[in-house]
């Protein structure tokens, strides 16, 4: 246990760093297109993944069989990342965290549907209670509130859980061979690529030319930190560490999305929230036990 403790805070580190990505996108979608700070965020990205693959004389060598592979996740990731960000433009960057933070859930479902992978009765009672849980979030207590104009932000957030839970089950059949900072370094670039047609255009620059300071260590901690470091580090974890015992951190980041919305955003923490938000981690828990 004593060996292991030594190694907690990489995943710490990036559950924080993913836990506050929410409030930097929020803060930034006031001056910036989803599209300009996803872009901005993979620049960053790359830089940094970049510069810890030198450092570790890690070898760039592409095998062309893999390609396609890294085509296909990097399209769903820019998918999800692109739902994502445009969600958050109408709903809270607290409801965010509660929202993605149900995605093993919906993996635990995709994975019974599409591989017959078996879920017991207490994962299934799990997920009932995680989306019993999100359907109070989103609805604030009043079922008949819910639609689709009103709560669009937290639909297109939950629409982007969908597509991370596809990124998960696909990278399950695409074998990538490479060391995990090669194989971020490879996703990134591939992203950039994709979105680069859609994004680089006169009104995105004359923006992202315009922003302030702020914004720019926004885009920065984004980048970086989100981006690069967090990835790095979560993925020494999963070498280090038993993976459930790593995936178990990812209890933390909707409370601290919600503490640093609350703290720098000015959002309103509600008992209503908070309760929600309980019953959706209480779900996820159970649906990760076997």
């Amino acid at each position: 246990m004593t060996d292991n403790l030594k190694y907690y805070w990489k995943p710490i580190t990036s559950v924080v760093f993913w836990g506050a990505s929410f409030i930097a996108t929020k803060s930034l979608l006031d001056t910036l297109s989803p599209l300009a700070i996803i872009y901005m965020r993979l620049l960053f990205g790359i830089f940094t993944v970049l510069v810890v693959a030198i450092k570790r004389k890690r070898s760039f060598s592409l095998r062309i069989p893999d390609v396609k592979g890294i085509i296909l996740l990097a399209a769903i990731s820019t998918t999800h990342l692109w739902i994502q960000v445009t969600g958050m433009q109408f709903t809270t960057a607290s409801n965010t965290g509660w929202i993605i933070g149900i995605i093993p859930v919906i993996m635990a479902i995709l994975a019974y549907l599409f591989f017959r992978e078996k879920m017991t009765s207490i994962q299934v009672s799990g997920a009932f209670i995680s989306f019993a849980g999100l359907i109070m979030l989103i609805s604030k207590g009043d079922l008949g509130s819910i639609d689709f104009v009103s709560n669009k932000g937290d639909l297109l957030v939950l629409g982007s859980a969908f597509t991370w839970s596809f990124y998960s089950l696909a990278g399950k059949k695409v074998t990538l061979n490479y060391p995990p900072t090669m194989t971020i370094l490879y996703l990134f670039i591939t992203m950039l690529i994709i979105i680069s047609p859609f994004t680089i255009t006169n009104t995105n620059i004359d923006a992202v030319s315009a922003i302030s300071s702020i914004d720019w260590l926004a885009l920065v901690f984004l980048g970086v930190f989100c981006s690069g470091i967090a990835y790095v580090l979560w993925a020494q974890a999963m070498n280090e560490l038993p993976a459930g015992k790593v995936g178990a951190f990812l209890y933390i980041e909707p409370f601290v999305t919600v503490f640093t919305a609350w703290l720098l955003l000015n959002e309103e923490i509600t008992f209503l929230m908070m309760i929600s938000g309980l019953i959706i981690i209480a779900g996820v828990i159970l649906v990760n036990r076997k």
